[in-house]
């Protein structure tokens, strides 16, 4: 590691795992990379609901996690281990990692970090990897969205849903959105979305037969979870498919097989934390490939809305908890 590098670093911690959890401001060690890792001096930190989630003790964590949150950074990479060929020192990136982000340098695997696109902050960036990782592997991997087809996207004004938005229609494809009030659907429809309806104050399905004549939409994106499983089958088109990225209101539902089985519906769901590094990097590179260059050409823009000192985080907490966010909250060491 290059000596002139702190021995420690300030970091946000959680100082309780039960459901009221806490965070608190500390002093760590300076983290070492392993073999195949890099050590980033970080920019920016995304603050994400799993984080909160993480924070109340109600998240299936993975083995290995800290107990530091943060899911993404971005910044400059300070130091790499003897293993490392695809990053150098001084190399600007972001990141997914499985936790540390809240802190003023954060270990990545070299396999998912993904260079910082060009023409974008180093800050900004830092809002990338979860939303763009989370809306590869549901829309396109799993739910094979495809160039063309109509989607809804649900939340469209969160940062999943915002980054939802932006690649459908960079694929061609016809968007619908939904969020719960009309300055998000305003949001949503600046970001490009086709259609925004106001779940608070419209029947999306209603919505979704009158805007399609009929038809239904081939992909749903969904966030909400059991409330919504049977609405979202009457929504889609023959055919169509249900890609869950989150419960936010409950997991256990039950629905009619036949209804299932005679418009030959597909129930799919995915999650990127638990999956592992080799993965993770496979999609790291799909993502490259395939989705920075509509950031570097201006299609897909930054939704960064508010950004705190990394010593603000409880207040980033409460205020994603509170329902009114738009778009992605950022942390700065």
């Amino acid at each position: 590691m290059a000596a002139e590098l702190p021995q420690d670093m300030l970091c946000v911690a959680i100082a309780e795992s039960d459901k009221g959890g806490t965070l608190r401001a500390c002093r760590r060690p300076l983290p070492v990379p392993g073999p195949r890792e890099v050590l980033i001096e970080v920019a920016a930190a995304g603050v994400n609901k799993a984080d909160v989630k993480q924070r109340r003790g109600v998240y299936p964590m993975p083995p290995g996690a800290p107990d530091v949150p943060g899911l993404e950074v971005s910044g400059v990479i300070v130091a790499a281990g003897r293993s490392v060929r695809r990053w150098r020192v001084g190399d600007a990136v972001c990141a997914l990692v499985l936790g540390g982000g809240y802190a003023q340098y954060c270990v990545a695997p070299e396999l998912q970090c993904l260079r910082a696109p060009a023409g974008w902050s180093l800050r900004d960036a830092a809002s990338l990897p979860e939303a763009a990782f989370t809306v590869w592997t549901s829309l396109i991997e799993q739910a094979r969205l495809r160039a063309g087809e109509r989607v809804l996207v649900h939340g469209g004004a969160g940062g999943i849903g915002a980054a939802a938005v932006q690649i459908a229609k960079a694929l061609g494809c016809e968007v619908i959105t939904t969020a719960g009030s009309d300055q998000k659907c305003e949001f949503s429809l600046r970001l490009g979305a086709d259609f925004a309806i106001n779940y608070r104050t419209q029947d999306f399905v209603s919505e979704v037969v009158q805007i399609t004549g009929g038809e239904g939409v081939n992909v749903i994106m969904d966030v909400v979870g059991a409330p919504y499983l049977e609405r979202n089958m009457a929504a889609l088109a023959a055919g169509g498919r249900l890609a869950f990225v989150s419960y936010e209101a409950g997991r256990d539902a039950s629905f009619d097989i036949q209804k299932l089985m005679l418009r030959r519906l597909i129930l799919t769901g995915s999650t990127v934390r638990h999956r592992n590094v080799r993965e993770k990097g496979r999609i790291a590179r799909a993502l490259e490939r395939s989705i920075w260059p509509y950031m570097e050409s201006g299609r897909y823009v930054p939704v960064v809305t508010k950004v705190l000192p990394l010593a603000q985080a409880a207040r980033a907490h409460a205020h994603l908890e509170s329902g009114n966010n738009i778009g992605k909250i950022l942390l700065t060491p």
